[in-house]
This record gives structure tokens, sequence and C-alpha cells, in this order.
């Protein structure tokens, strides 16, 4: 046998001392009568079954190492900024990882999550973002496209633009969390990198709903003609 499978060999009996599971994908963002049930399969399908898929096959391992988990969630598992799939797939990974966080306790295995805030990366590129929605919008019937108005994606995409200055550039704050959750003595249980996490988004989440909305709804377009339905 090669000295490297040997290797791999006795990594793998020593057990996993780490398991990250980082991959997302946004789906399509837009208004929830746009949307089919197909629009929201995908970023389930990655976001939450493709993560459960991969921690129930290294959880053995993991177990024998008592080693570490880290579940990267998103601002958004716990405020819904927009409809689609990306926010219902990020609240199913926190309630996944509170349970298997208390599941795990006992084999001496820690599991953190990580909900970063808006980073700048192809996830968040409001230009994707807005051809997705264009996609959508030449399907939608009549009837939805008065309801909204002719303007109502431009004026959308204005908004994401005037609010890039919140977005964080150093996505080295991420990957310091995920570096203190798999190394550090006192690893903690919930992270949230980023300033607008720390300073807008987390706090908004703990206070009453009546508020979350008045300042989300903010942020969104006033539609041309909602009463005609």
């Amino acid at each position: 046998m090669a000295d490297s499978s040997r290797d791999a060999l006795r990594r793998c009996q020593s057990g996993l001392w780490g398991l990250i599971n980082n991959a997302g994908v946004t789906g399509v963002l837009a208004p929830t009568d746009w949307l089919t049930v197909e629009d929201y399969r995908e970023p389930i399908e990655v976001n939450l079954f493709g993560l459960i898929n991969v921690t129930l096959h290294m959880l053995p391992l993991v177990k024998k190492a008592q080693g570490r988990i880290v579940n990267v969630s998103s601002i958004g598992g716990r405020l819904a900024f927009s409809g689609g799939g990306y926010s219902p797939s990020k609240y199913a990974v926190e309630g996944f990882n509170d349970s298997l966080r208390r599941d795990m306790r006992a084999f001496g295995v820690h599991v953190a999550c990580i909900e970063p805030g808006l980073f700048r990366t192809g996830l968040s590129d409001p230009m994707k973002a807005n051809e997705k929605k264009c996609t959508i919008w030449n399907h939608l019937s009549p009837d939805i496209k008065q309801q909204y108005g002719e303007g109502y994606i431009e004026k959308s995409l204005e908004k994401l633009k005037r609010s890039a200055s919140f977005v964080n550039l150093d996505l080295s704050l991420v990957v310091e969390c995920m570096d203190h959750a798999l190394t550090s003595l006192f690893p903690k249980t919930r992270y949230t990198p980023g300033k607008d996490a720390q300073t807008f988004w987390i706090p908004l989440s703990h206070m009453p709903a009546v508020l979350q909305d008045f300042l989300l709804l903010r942020q969104k377009v006033q539609l041309a003609n909602p009463k005609m339905v």
C-alpha cells in the first residue's frame, strides 16, 4: 500500500475533526406571487438537503474524533428579506443546526452556526438577481404585471444599488469565524460576521414583528395597483 493510502486510512480510523457546510445558492429572489413551487426547489435542495446529506454521511467520523461541525446559515435564516426559497432554506438550516447541536452534545461533538450578513460575492450580485427577476416577469400574467407596474423591476434594482454601501467587502471575517469554530478551545454556538448582521439584522430579529415589517417594507418598491385583484 502506498504511503499516501496508508495516511488516508489512518486519518479515517481516527475520525474527522472538522466539517464545514458552506455550499449555498440564492435561487430566485422575487415576490411570492410571481413564483411556482419549482422556483423554491433549487435553494432548498442545495442549502438544506445538500447540507443534511453531507452531515449525515460524515457524522460517524466526526463522532469518532469528537470533532466539530460548522453550518453556514445566513441573516436570511433570521429574517426573510425577500420572497423565494433562500430564506425558507436558511430558516430550516437553523432548525437542523439546533437539533443537531443538542443531539451531538453527549458525543462531545460541538456544532456551530455562522450567520453572515450581506457580503459582496457572486450570490449578492444585484445584476444577476435582476436578470432572474426579468425572466420571471416576462412570463407573468397581465393582471400581476398591472398590480406591480411596468417600472417595478427597474425601481427594485435602484433600491438594491442604493443599499450596496451596506454590503461587507472583507470575506476574511467569515473565514475567521470558521477558523475559530474549528480550532478555538472555547468555540461559540453562533457567529455573526459583518457589521450589518451585528448592528441591524440580528438585533432586528429579536424585535416585535410590527417593527420588523415597518423597517423591511420601507426597502420595497411601492406597487402601482395592489387593489386590482
